[in-house]
């Protein structure tokens, strides 16, 4: 059984807490979106001021949606178009403090700000993305940036 916990300490310690607990949430699991699903609920009870925290999957040459907390999403997102298709093409983690002024953004939900996108990477090629936004500009720090991507990284030891 889940139980919800208090994340305490310096910022870097409470994502390795996360990342700690996300490891054992998935132990033993093979099935790609129950993962996902559970890791995007994770992160959704975790991270303060968002409002959406998913994946996107590359089908066919395109990111599609994912397991995600949050309103309706945009379905499909073409190879480096707006933050998360960039972030495909560029192949690394991309945090938009402003994403009006972001060349190209793609607004699904009116009320964002700031956004950042982790690649998920399977053998040096993308496999997705995880996509969180949030109704705060420049919601997302450096450290935020270390932890998500350590949250990752733990979950790609289970896809």
């Amino acid at each position: 059984m889940f139980s919800k916990i208090n994340y305490e300490g310096s910022i870097s310690a409470q994502y390795n807490t996360l990342s700690q607990q996300l490891n054992a949430l998935l132990d033993g699991e093979k099935d790609t979106i129950a993962n996902l699903s559970n890791a995007s609920a994770l992160l959704n009870q975790f991270l303060n001021n968002i409002n959406w925290v998913g994946f996107y999957l590359m089908k066919e040459g395109e990111l599609v949606l994912g397991p995600f907390q949050g309103l309706p999403a945009c379905v499909r997102i073409a190879v480096g178009r707006g933050v998360c298709g960039t972030a495909v093409s560029k192949k690394e983690t991309i945090v938009v403090e402003d994403v009006h002024a972001f060349p190209g953004h793609i607004a699904c939900d009116a009320a964002t700000n700031s956004e950042i996108v982790i690649p998920l990477i399977k053998n040096n090629e993308v496999i997705g993305v995880l996509d969180i936004d949030s109704p705060n500009k420049g919601r997302f720090s450096d450290e935020d940036r270390q932890g998500l991507e350590q949250f990752v990284n733990t979950l790609m030891k289970h896809l």
